[in-house]
């Protein structure tokens, strides 16, 4: 595949080296380590398989450039971020077929990623000059309060290999806006697209130290020196659930804030009186796109009874329609899983429903095409004891489930340990406020399978996480609230 980068307009988007106070470098150990294609396996390159010395190294940076980048009036910071913004945007088609033959996602799909991770940083940029503090009325007439905020300071910043580019620009544009630094470990096997972003940030202008990337083979020991080094006080991560305690629990030591968006085991949900077409669209959307590997999509469709076989069967052509194929292909909307392990989970899960007794209506096995490509599957009569509506799924899988009433759906929605997004179709707009108060989730979509936009809170609650990024809340997770009383006021 090595033919496909003469067809990138901007060779140099394509990095092999990480990225530290300014300069493109190779591990202090010269270990590489290669990153592949999911479609066919085949090698696209190699990256430096760094180790905590080079994560300390890129933390020291990060330090001694945040003493100047905090100082920084707010309106450079945001210049910056706007040209980055336009970079991102006017390289969009080289950036998408990176991010296409690392992670596998279909080509339209990976552009949908870069627009919509550049809308971030456009959205920071604007953030960065409404970083407001509050004037309180002063506990004596002698006295005055103030209430600033601050860059917490370094910040550690560990994303997954689904949205390479979106997980780390959703940070990223945050975190900047607030003056603080980073140290990005991009996702073992997505490193290219993190790599091809902080070109365009140094092209935009960056100064040296403010934003790092370390990449590596081994997540451990460079994760492990971000949580512990007492140069970092916060800690960004998404992930799944296990490694996000694990991560947590590392960060205790130090009193790091921590913000994390885990795991998911998303409802969607579809009552008798709902637009069936439009939550058939709603729940390719949600479900397929991806190939279902992303952590707010549907994993558990639950369709009132009384419209249950209308809606499978409509469902049902839909997902027919589905092409699976090499994401650089035309029309191609389902791409392979990322990898071996992950296609074996898929196929496991299935299993095990299918010896429960659920029926396979579509799918249900690997493709034809071999390698890790799994047939977009629809099952049914699956019932909420089977392993498949308690685990995240990630893959292109729908599980569908049959109730009765309100009280029965919501039960069964939220009895889970989750709470990242749900879904509902329904057009009785009392209901809409009944379902949205009782689901416990942070992020609820009534009529849309498509919830994630720069303007809104996006993350969850329970084990979920906590934190949320995006929108006027997203900055304040980066900064730290200063109280000023000022005493020897009155004349």
């Amino acid at each position: 595949m090595r033919f496909i980068y003469m067809e990138l307009k901007e060779k140099q988007l394509l990095r092999r080296q990480a990225y530290i106070n300014g300069e493109w470098t190779n591990a202090s150990n010269q270990k590489t380590y290669p990153v592949k294609n999911p479609f066919d396996r085949s090698v696209l390159t190699e990256v430096p398989d760094m180790a905590a010395s080079d994560a300390r190294k890129a933390v020291e940076a990060a330090h001694n450039a945040f003493a100047v980048w905090k100082k920084k009036p707010a309106r450079e910071r945001a210049e910056l971020l706007r040209k980055w913004f336009l970079l991102m945007t006017e390289h969009e088609q080289d950036l998408a077929q990176i991010l296409t033959l690392e992670q596998g996602k279909p080509l339209d799909e990976a552009l949908g990623e870069i627009r919509y991770g550049a809308s971030y940083i456009q959205w920071f940029a604007g953030e960065a000059m409404r970083n407001y503090g509050d004037v309180i009325q002063g506990s004596g007439p002698d006295k005055r309060i103030l209430v600033i905020k601050q860059p917490v300071g370094v910040v550690g910043i560990i994303t997954p290999w689904n949205f390479p580019n979106a997980m780390i620009s959703r940070k990223l544009g945050a975190a900047l806006a607030a003056g603080c630094t980073v140290v990005i470990k991009p996702a073992e096997a997505t490193p290219l697209s993190a790599l091809a972003m902080v070109w365009l940030a140094e092209l935009a202008g960056f100064p040296p130290g403010v934003v790092n990337v370390i990449t590596t083979s081994l997540p451990g020991p460079v994760g492990k020196e971000l949580t512990t080094n007492e140069l970092v006080r916060k800690l960004s991560f998404t992930g799944s659930t296990q490694v996000g305690k694990q991560l947590m629990e590392q960060c205790a030591a130090s009193l790091k804030k921590v913000s994390l968006e885990l795991g998911g085991n998303a409802p969607f949900i579809v009552f008798e009186d709902a637009d069936l077409d439009a939550a058939v669209k709603g729940v390719i959307v949600s479900k397929f796109r991806n190939a279902g590997q992303t952590c707010v999509c549907a994993n558990r469709v639950f369709v009132q009874d009384t419209v249950y076989d209308l809606f499978t069967d409509k469902l049902r052509k839909a997902v027919r329609n589905l092409k699976v194929g090499n994401g650089l292909e035309a029309d191609v909307a389902i791409g392979p899983l990322i990898n071996d392990k992950a296609l074996e989970k898929v196929e496991r899960l299935v299993g095990d429903a299918v010896k429960e007794g659920a029926g396979l209506l579509e799918g249900g096995k690997r493709h034809a095409l071999g390698g890790c490509f799994y047939e977009p599957t629809i099952l049914t009569r699956v019932r909420h004891t089977m392993e498949i509506c308690h685990q995240e799924i990630f893959g292109p899988v729908a599980p569908i489930l049959a109730f009765s009433s309100e009280s029965e759906v919501i039960t069964m929605a939220n009895d889970t340990p989750y709470g990242l997004a749900a879904y509902f179709y329904s057009r009785d707009y009392a209901r809409i406020w009944r379902i949205s108060e009782a689901l416990e989730f942070g992020m609820v979509g009534i009529n849309t399978g498509m919830i994630s936009t720069p303007v809104a809170p996006f993350g969850g609650i329970k084990e979920s996480g906590f934190g949320r990024e995006g929108s006027k809340y997203g900055m304040d997770d980066y900064l730290e609230i200063k109280y000023l009383n000022i005493g020897g006021v009155e004349a």
